[in-house]
């Protein structure tokens, strides 16, 4: 069996002391397999950008040991930088440089020399079709835009292994599609990549395996097939006419948690007025539910019996939705149809020469002065 591309083992990293100090990682663990798609899936806050930024040497681990293309991440960051591509949650291109001066700069900085360099910018302008767009100011590009020369860009180099940190947050449905196809195309071409995100239709589309994160730890892990096969055969879905009627509802239903198609270690749960319950035998539960909500009144604005979603797993596991779901609506009609992601990431700053010195392998942290956000997510 080949080594893997990237290697976790018991992860730990504290920002700050005292009271106050946040533990980003609590022991991840995990494993990017050669030519697969290992998505890393939570919500904000759960420790995806941080074991991204240990794993791409950005951050160094308090603790855990792990290494990426059999290159110690700790022992030799330098050369895990050449064997690495990352493109980060936020587009770090320079606005005022064209799209072709942008890849053209990123092949200098990893030492192609200037005609590869131009190659490769030519070869990469065109799979990502920004061809006609090459030579304005990455400043006039639209947020689909700058997010496919980002990514572009952490491919100067080819790069065997790729990271890349929530890719499609603010980009509208069509960009992200376009995104998606060039991913799996990647990947059919024998790239490794681990691809944090908060959409579930994403981990299910592109990864082999998917590990859930949440809390700085790894609460699950497996195929999409494998997760969803933990909350049974269906899931029984009720609208209710407000949240405290929800709530009741999850009640009776756990209350009559004993029937023979009811799946073991699982609860009903809800969010906002919705109820959904795992079980083996959709009819049966949602009869035994039915009686049980005309004893107390209760009465459903809809009901459904349909397959298990990453949703369900992601809601039985984390007791919330996934931020990127939930507000995925409000979002687009807020910010427009195409759109970049800033703005949604705390406070604080590293030189994208950091970020793109991971992309593809410059040795030096320091190469550039254009500047990016950090999500310590």
């Amino acid at each position: 069996m080949p080594a893997p591309a990237a290697v976790a083992t018991d992860l730990v990293k504290v920002f700050g002391s005292g009271p106050k100090a946040v533990r980003a990682l609590d022991g991840v663990s995990l494993t990017l397999q050669p030519g697969t798609v290992l998505g890393l899936l939570g919500p904000n806050g759960a420790g995806k950008t941080t074991a991204v930024n240990v794993l791409t040497t950005l951050t160094r681990a308090d603790s855990g040991h792990a290494e990426v293309a059999g290159i110690d991440v700790a022992r030799d960051p330098a050369a895990v930088r050449r064997s690495i591509g990352l493109a980060g949650q936020f587009a770090a291109v320079d606005p005022t440089l064209t799209g072709r001066e942008n890849l053209t700069l990123v092949g200098r900085l990893n030492h192609l020399g200037r005609s590869r360099s131009a190659e490769r910018a030519d070869q990469l302008l065109d799979r990502f079709g920004l061809v006609d767009a090459a030579d304005r100011r990455t400043k006039t590009f639209s947020g689909g835009m700058r997010r496919r020369l980002d990514l572009a860009a952490a491919l100067v180099a080819e790069p065997p292994v790729l990271f890349l940190d929530e890719p499609t947050t603010g980009l509208d449905p069509r960009s992200r599609v376009e995104l998606w196809q060039i991913i799996q195309e990647l990947v059919t071409e024998g790239t490794s990549l681990l691809l944090t995100t908060q959409y579930l239709e994403e981990a299910d589309r592109l990864a082999d395996s998917i590990s859930v994160v949440d809390h700085g730890r790894v609460i699950a892990e497996g195929t999409a097939a494998e997760l969803k096969s933990r909350l049974g055969a269906t899931v029984v879905e009720l609208g209710m006419a407000d949240e405290q009627a929800a709530q009741r509802t999850a009640k009776i239903a756990d209350e009559g948690a004993d029937g023979p198609e009811w799946v073991v270690g699982a609860s009903a749960s809800n969010e906002g007025a919705t109820v959904r319950i795992p079980t083996t035998n959709g009819p049966a539960t949602l009869a035994r539910l039915i009686r049980g909500m005309d004893e107390v009144g209760l009465a459903a604005t809809s009901i459904a019996i349909r397959e298990p979603s990453l949703d369900d797993v992601f809601l039985s596991l984390t007791g919330r939705v996934a931020e990127a779901d939930r507000a995925e609506a409000d979002r687009a009609e807020a910010n427009g149809a195409d759109h970049s992601a800033a703005g949604q990431s705390p406070a604080g700053y590293q030189t994208s020469a950091e970020h793109r010195g991971s992309s593809g392998g410059t040795d030096s942290p320091d190469s550039s002065a254009r500047h990016r956000r950090k999500d310590r997510s």
